[in-house]
């Protein structure tokens, strides 16, 4: 039998509540189902958990729900949006979240489903974001929280928050790559025909200004994903795309959220977590073939990007990761 094989299911509950987004609950439990590692093995168990065994939300209606004592015996607790989410009072969930937060599940929300945590007292004193158009009044309604108005994504550790909707794809995609590294995540998002690239930092609100240099930019990620191995400099990119260095980093911030050197960046360490968990090389050749000047400069980003070290990285992951 594999070491795949052989590993625990990481245990998830999705907290349904009355008037629940729909689009909200069904992107982890479409996700997380289908993330498949070596040898077939599927690493998560989802199930839901609320305060009824059946719950409806419009036309929509989830029954064989499991009570809230499960929430602090699973691993990762997803809270989806739900309507009128400032009004959310429910003393008995408040206090089922509080007690899974003390017991050290990871909780995380999509959407509004931030607002929950912040009822719960949970989002005190860290950083949080959920859906645009809702964070001033949860900025205004919860002074001790420090509410991120335009990131997709917040991770402090036990407590992640999403913004609106689709950003709770990249939550979810976050997530995966953290429980069971790179190639797992990007393996999903290929399934889910979605991108691998956009990060917490990213901005929710996308201006749509389709004009020429966008295809350029496309141009230009397609070209530096070959050639990540090159020592590249701000000049040589915006040479390659037609553009000067300082309209190259306002559009490349405006479609990525990231400067083109930062994006390039994490690329790189993106490419060096497939190539360790996937392959035997050496993290010499990793380091070179994927860009860095020394094998100690693939550490030192490795450890700022992800807080370990490649090795550590590689023991981690590498019984995970598809053959």
């Amino acid at each position: 039998m594999s070491s795949a094989l052989s590993q625990p299911q990481h245990r998830i509950a999705i907290l349904v509540l009355r008037d629940f987004v729909a689009f909200d609950l069904a992107i982890p439990y479409q996700m997380f189902p289908l993330v498949s590692l070596s040898g077939g093995h599927k690493p998560y168990q989802v199930s839901f958990c609320g305060p009824e065994q059946s719950i409806c939300s419009g036309a929509l209606s989830i029954s064989d729900i499991a009570p809230l004592e499960l929430l602090s015996q699973v691993d990762t607790v997803i809270i989806p949006g739900i309507r009128n989410p400032l009004a959310f009072s429910e003393p008995e969930v408040l206090q089922a979240l509080q007690q899974a937060a003390r017991a050290g599940v990871r909780l995380a929300s999509i959407c509004t489903g931030a607002c929950v945590l912040a009822a719960a007292g949970l989002l005190d004193n860290l950083r949080a974001t959920t859906h645009w158009q809702l964070t001033p009044e949860l900025a205004k309604r919860y002074p001790n929280i420090e509410v991120e108005e335009d990131m997709l994504f917040v991770d402090n550790g036990q407590l992640l928050t999403s913004a609106g909707l689709a950003a709770g794809q990249d939550l979810c995609l976050h997530m995966i790559a953290s429980d069971f590294g790179a190639q797992a995540a990007e393996t999903t998002a290929d399934f889910f025909v979605m991108p691998l690239e956009r990060q917490g930092c990213q901005s929710q609100r996308i201006h749509r200004q389709w004009l020429p240099q966008q295809q350029q930019l496309a141009n230009l990620q397609l070209w530096l994903m070959d050639n990540l191995h090159l020592p590249l400099t701000l000049a040589q990119l915006a040479e390659r795309a037609c553009l000067s260095q300082r309209s190259l980093n306002r559009k490349f911030r405006e479609q990525t959220g990231l400067a083109p050197m930062a994006w390039l960046g994490q690329a790189r360490i993106r490419r060096a977590q497939s190539l360790l968990e996937s392959s035997h090389m050496s993290v010499e050749l990793i380091a070179s073939s994927c860009g860095f000047a020394s094998a100690a400069g693939l550490r030192d980003a490795f450890k700022r990007a992800l807080g370990v070290s490649p090795s550590n990285w590689r023991k981690t992951y590498s019984g995970f990761s598809r053959p």
